[in-house]
């Protein structure tokens, strides 16, 4: 195990140089990048895995985003800023974080993940950057954990706001592809009124599930309302 970690371990110093903070608690890094399969393997040494920093992180990360959205768009909605922040914390968004800071090859993980190609996968690096949040918080406080989320998330944050209000279908569909699953599938579940005031509800369905529901007074009205809360279901998903 030793020799294992050692060839981790000489990639979180530039870790620490992307993150942009030193971590005063190196036990605290080690912890976030540990992932379960390994802890589960040394299970005699009785290693914590970065599951507790995983769940802190994922509040301080919407915390500071958060705060962003509301001091720099100070006239949007409640409906906009939720859909903004959902859009970039989610699995597809971290995974792009955790690319730019190159936590694959950082992390320890078990033998058969490591064989499975755990390094690559989109939900365990998004988790390890939540992970990474939550570490960077408990060494060095709300302060420390906000200089390292802004510098990482404000470019995807403002992005989302640009594009806000352009085609959901659209925005849904790319989120899928970017995380490897089924194209949505669009069902309209219901149809009620008069002729002359139809009102629609049309379901998402990804992989056999039907995962959100809009209404609108006509099919593609109805099929962008439930695109929309799709796109929140499945952020809240990681």
């Amino acid at each position: 195990m030793k020799t294992f970690v050692s060839e981790v371990q000489k990639y979180w110093p530039k870790m620490e140089e992307s993150l942009g903070h030193s971590f005063q608690d190196k036990a605290l890094l080690a912890e976030a990048l540990t992932h379960r399969s390994f802890a589960n393997e040394y299970h005699a040494e009785n290693l914590p895995d970065n599951e507790r920093f995983e769940f802190l992180g994922d509040a301080v990360l919407d915390l500071v985003t958060s705060e962003y959205l509301m001091v720099t768009l100070p006239e949007a909605p409640e409906g906009q800023l939720t859909r903004i922040r959902a859009e970039v914390v989610s699995m597809p968004g971290l995974a792009r974080i955790a690319s730019s800071l190159d936590i694959g090859p950082a992390m320890l993980l078990g033998k058969g993940e490591e064989r499975s190609g755990g390094r690559e996968k989109s939900s365990l690096l998004a988790d390890a950057v939540e992970s990474l949040i939550g570490a960077v918080f408990t060494d060095g406080g709300f302060d420390a954990a906000k200089a390292v989320v802004l510098p990482l998330f404000v470019p995807m944050l403002e992005e989302a706001s640009k594009v806000e209000g352009q085609d959901f279908k659209s925005r849904l569909q790319e989120t899928l592809q970017a995380s490897q699953r089924a194209l949505p599938i669009y069902k309209v579940a219901d149809a009620s009124g008069p002729a002359h005031e139809r009102i629609f509800l049309v379901e998402v369905i990804v992989d056999d599930t039907v995962i959100s529901s809009g209404q609108g007074r006509t099919k593609k009205s109805a099929e962008q309302a439930a695109a929309e809360l799709a796109l929140i279901a499945l952020s809240d998903e990681t």
